[in-house]
């Protein structure tokens, strides 16, 4: 089953079962785009693998198209009150009868992963597997009981540099924490992103790969 769900009164999501009614959760941060329909659809895709997918719509319906709309989205967001409502997704996902672990995942993708990292700060006792596609995020990490993956673009110039990424790993690894990063070659941001002309098949399907046999690991 794939439906809109309300996750609080002002908060709507994105919810994706497996076919066989029960999985592991795994929550879904979209970019600045909003939730479009590659996010949806990426729900679908981890559906497939076996998992419960929640993505929350952090812009309320509000899609951009170009990135000037997506500048002026990320402008307006406040990022306490998305902070919140990630975690509210996040315990509405947790309490979710599919659910058929306790573990919890979260893939975060551009915007999406700095409130990953939040997340993962803010609800240790479940989130268990955090994965980041081209975006970092700063706070402290010592207090997070997660696995980190990352998948970044070898030529970024949206903010995800080598020295970023790299800082973030430092500081991952410095919390004591499991962390396995990748660049990956020849690539720009939203290389994951098929309806973006920064679409890169390889890179995409290599990252994705890695994904789920890292969710499939952590969330079992």
């Amino acid at each position: 089953m794939n439906t809109q769900v309300a996750i609080s009164d002002s908060l709507r999501g994105y919810l994706a079962l497996p076919g066989s009614g029960k999985g592991a959760g795994v929550l879904m941060l979209h970019a600045w785009w909003g939730l479009n329909e590659f996010f949806k659809r990426t729900c679908d895709r981890l559906a497939l693998e076996g998992f419960v997918a929640l993505a929350p719509d952090l812009f309320h319906e509000v899609i951009a198209r170009a990135i000037e709309e997506a500048k002026r989205l990320r402008l307006g967001l406040d990022s306490n009150v998305a902070g919140a409502e990630v975690a509210a997704a996040l315990d509405f996902l947790q309490a979710h009868k599919a659910l058929n672990s306790s573990r919890l995942g979260i893939i975060g993708l551009s915007l999406g992963c700095s409130f990953a990292l939040g997340a993962a700060r803010s609800r240790p006792k479940f989130v268990k597997a955090v994965v980041l596609f081209y975006g970092t995020g700063g706070g402290r990490l010592e207090k997070t009981d997660a696995a980190f993956l990352g998948h970044f673009a070898e030529n970024d110039e949206w903010g995800a540099g080598v020295q970023k990424v790299n800082a973030l790993k430092e500081r991952i690894q410095s919390a004591n924490r499991p962390v396995e990063f990748y660049f990956c070659d020849k690539t720009e941001h939203w290389f994951f992103e098929e309806d973006r002309p920064e679409y890169d098949e390889r890179a995409a399907r290599l990252s994705w790969e890695r994904t789920i046999q890292f969710l499939r690991a952590q969330l079992k």
